[in-house]
């Protein structure tokens, strides 16, 4: 049952990562050619006699086709991760459907490993960030996804336990999730390395998209893993024709 479950994980996370490759085509490729134009007109302006008209490495051609191959590798990774932990939940914890099952567990690791993070540390576009900090914020940002895994594992511990009555699990479950949550945005640094002058809005535009790419990632997986979770239920529970 769990080769079962990794093949269909790695399968569904492969067709999600391609659709949310197409969103962040779509719609992410135009702000980072902003904003990559952008830093090359501010290098041209600080130090225009070190410009020789030298491109880059790798085009922008190749980079854009690259983030399909990107998102597609990202999704089956993800897909090996959530199929194996969806293996031991099942049964165990949530809801009794394969199909409810994937969709919650799906939402709570878009919260847990994608917004809880995203919310202090927000993606930047290129020009945007000093090269000398990126370790630094790789770790606060890696310290964020351990604790809104923490909290999760908090929150699931908490409900439970409280199984006098419905409203008060769930009210127990966000708050045992949140004060951790609430505490590290609080305590943990913040970083702001906007240049100053670079466009707000194309900054947001650039962070929308990147945390919508995100989800429609996750939503795409959810749909499609619990739905072929389902049916593949009711084909096992399916009587045998006499």
């Amino acid at each position: 049952m769990v080769r079962t479950l990794l093949v269909r994980g790695l399968l569904v996370g492969l067709l999600a990562g391609l659709i949310a490759g197409g969103f962040a085509f779509a719609f992410g490729e135009p702000r980072v050619d902003d904003a990559i134009a952008l830093e090359e007109a501010a290098a041209h302006a600080t130090a225009p006699e070190h410009d020789h008209g030298e491109e880059a490495e790798v085009g922008r051609p190749v980079q854009k086709a690259g983030l399909f191959l990107a998102t597609g590798l990202y999704g089956l990774a993800v897909g090996g991760v959530f199929a194996l932990v969806f293996a031991g939940l099942r049964g165990r914890v949530g809801p009794g459907s394969d199909g409810r099952l994937a969709l919650v567990a799906a939402g709570t690791a878009f919260i847990a490993v994608i917004l809880v993070p995203f919310v202090k540390y927000p993606a930047n576009p290129p020009a945007v960030g000093d090269p000398a900090t990126i370790n630094a914020r790789t770790l606060l940002y890696l310290t964020m996804i351990l604790v809104g895994l923490a909290a999760t594992a908090i929150a699931v511990a908490t409900a439970r336990r409280v199984t006098v009555d419905p409203w008060a699990r769930g009210v127990s479950a966000v708050a045992a999730f949140l004060v951790p949550v609430v505490a590290a945005w609080w305590l943990l640094p913040t970083v702001d390395e906007v240049p100053e002058g670079f466009p707000a809005t194309l900054l947001w535009q650039f962070r929308l998209v990147s945390i919508g790419t995100q989800l429609v990632f996750w939503t795409a997986f959810g749909v499609l893993f619990g739905w072929v979770s389902d049916r593949a239920a009711r084909r096992t529970i399916a009587p045998v024709p006499g």
